[in-house]
């Protein structure tokens, strides 16, 4: 199982996080999905068949993309 904070300068407030975890949360191999909006972090706990790649191409595609 792999850990990954991502930090989403997106991010504006609580409804944001939750918009992030309801859609990272669909994906196959997701486990948890946490946010502080403060911060402007999401921590991502997934497994295969969920990529680093297929999580980040998901955050473009729903207008959070993660700063590298």
């Amino acid at each position: 199982m792999e850990k990954r904070t991502f930090s989403i300068p997106n991010i504006t407030c609580g409804h944001c996080v939750l918009s992030i975890k309801n859609e990272l949360s669909e994906m196959d191999g997701v486990r948890s999905v946490e946010g502080d909006p403060e911060k402007k972090e999401i921590r991502v706990q997934f497994e295969a068949p969920a990529t680093l790649e297929k999580i980040k191409a998901l955050l473009q595609e729903i207008n959070y993309p993660a700063k590298s």
